[in-house]
């Protein structure tokens, strides 16, 4: 094998003689000036005391002669090596002698984007089981990789999202973003797979085997009990509320049922091949099993989650009622000027129609939406400076209560497009990404806190479009389970022994233990 060493001479090779022959020709140039000299001197003297001779001889002129040839042989094979070198140079300031098409470079880092986020979702929910089976201090030279990575990819969805909002048509600019975005990528998943062997050792499920497995059923038992438990609060929720209220879900219980028939079969052959002494092609089904627990975890949780979040939005409306209440009474205080008029009509429709909801008792209502169309209408009337109330102590109300819904329409979010991953394309990935980066803001605003909101509910729905178009996922080749295994990024593909995806980048994600 060449080492780079010996690569690396080989590219300066020609450089190296050219330099070589440089100095030959100078040294040659410097000799042939000193042989002439004692004979040029002597000539010169000959003419000085020739009568009627004087001034300056041709002698006189060897050394200045002989300089002058040197400078300029100087000159020229600097001149030359200088072009050679901007011609070759590939360095980001001077180009490249075939830059990549721009249209190709789009898609290559759109998809790394999607390609590094898949990674990272894959290898936290590794590393977690990971952590809870060894400790937080066995994984953190894993978990100080992924979050560098992590870190790599929010910069990165950042650059897309500003492709996005960006108005120049400077392609300059875009290009130098879309290369800086390939450049975190590529750099975010090299250190995974830098640390994929060592997680391998780590984890060595094949080592302890049985207990994993007997772990992992454990779980199993326990998730499918849940998911019952689950099923009959949804049908609470559908009956308490509005459906708006719970239509983020309503697909859950089908799809844990779904991922828990796909764990079931991975876990039968996982014991079977366990039972014949393979233990690398029963630790790859193990894996995918627990991955497939995890999602059911995932569509569970997120049902209970949500419960809790409109029993607490309920809780909460009467008192923001009462802040926006404050916040009209002291905007109708003010001079009609501007677009302040409108704004306190507009604010005041609101306030009522939410009122009328929660109050009237006819119908059911949405409390988290009923909390969102609050902070709509009224963070309009908090942005008028001239407002005369504690503007502290509306900030901080209307904080709270928008926070809530942000939070939940951002986890919401989160999971679907981790249960959804092998359909869910770049542009709802960024914005979730830039809907977490908003939220996680120190200190955060009310500004912070809706941008957050809305760019969440944006990932939602183009979530659930690329899904739509992305067809049945449920007819898989395997039997039951696969098309969601695969859907949901469990497995990398849909191919007969799809390997599950593990901890590590875009080149040992999908590494096969047999």
């Amino acid at each position: 094998m060449t080492s780079p060493l010996s690569r690396s001479r080989s590219r300066r090779a020609t450089s190296h003689i050219a330099v070589r022959v440089a100095h030959a020709v100078l040294g040659g140039l410097l000799a042939v000036g000193w042989l002439l000299l004692p004979v040029a001197r002597a000539g010169a003297d000959e003419v000085r005391d020739a009568p009627g001779r004087g001034g300056t001889s041709t002698g006189d002129l060897v050394l200045p002669l002989v300089a002058v040839v040197a400078a300029g042989a100087l000159a020229a094979y600097s001149y030359a090596r200088r072009t050679r070198r901007a011609r070759t140079r590939t360095t980001p300031g001077g180009g490249t002698p075939h830059p990549v098409p721009f249209a190709e470079l789009d898609r290559r880092a759109g998809r790394l984007l999607v390609e590094i986020d898949d990674c990272v979702r894959g290898s936290t929910e590794e590393l977690g089981r990971a952590a809870d089976r060894f400790g937080e201090e066995a994984v953190a030279p894993y978990a100080k990789a992924l979050a560098f990575a992590r870190s790599e990819l929010t910069a990165s969805f950042r650059l897309w999202q500003l492709l996005d909002d960006t108005l120049t048509d400077d392609s300059l600019v875009r290009r130098q973003l879309l290369e800086e975005i390939v450049a975190r990528c590529t750099e975010a998943g090299r250190r995974l797979d830098a640390e994929a062997p060592g997680f391998d050792l780590l984890r060595a499920l094949e080592r302890t085997l049985p207990a994993a497995l007997e772990s992992a059923e454990a779980r199993f038992r326990e998730l499918t009990a849940r998911t019952q438990a689950a099923e009959a609060t949804l049908t609470e929720l559908r009956e308490r509320y509005a459906p708006s209220a719970s239509l983020s879900v309503a697909g859950n219980v089908e799809q844990a049922k779904d991922r828990l028939v796909f764990a079931t079969t991975r876990l039968d052959r996982a014991r079977q091949s366990l039972d014949r002494g393979e233990g690398a092609r029963a630790t790859a089904h193990l894996r995918a099993a627990e991955a497939a627990v995890d999602q059911a975890d995932l569509f569970v949780a997120g049902i209970d989650r949500l419960a809790s979040e409109l029993s607490s939005a309920t809780a909460l409306l009467p008192g923001a009622l009462r802040d926006a209440d404050t916040e009209l009474v002291a905007a109708r205080g003010l001079p009609a000027v501007g677009a302040l008029p409108g704004r306190i009509t507009h604010a005041a429709s609101a306030v009522a129609d939410v009122r009328r909801d929660i109050t009237g008792g006819v119908r059911p209502y949405d409390p988290l939406g009923a909390l969102r169309r609050l902070a709509d209408a009224g963070a309009p009337i908090l942005a008028e400076d001239r407002v005369p109330v504690d503007r502290t102590f509306l900030d901080r109300a209307f904080l709270d209560h928008a926070l809530l819904v942000a939070r939940s329409v951002v986890a919401l979010a989160s999971d679907f497009v981790t249960t959804h991953r092998g359909a869910v394309g770049v542009d709802a990935r960024t914005r979730l990404s830039e809907a977490e980066r908003h939220l996680a803001l120190a200190p955060r605003t009310l500004v912070d806190v809706r941008c957050a909101d809305g760019l969440a509910l944006e990932a939602q729905q183009l979530a659930e479009r690329d899904v739509r178009a992305y067809g049945n996922p449920y007819a898989g080749p395997e039997g039951a389970g696969v098309g969601g295994a695969v859907l949901g990024g469990i497995l990398v593909d849909d191919t007969p022994g799809a390997p599950a995806a593990s901890f590590g980048g875009p080149r040992t994600r999908g590494r096969r233990d047999f």
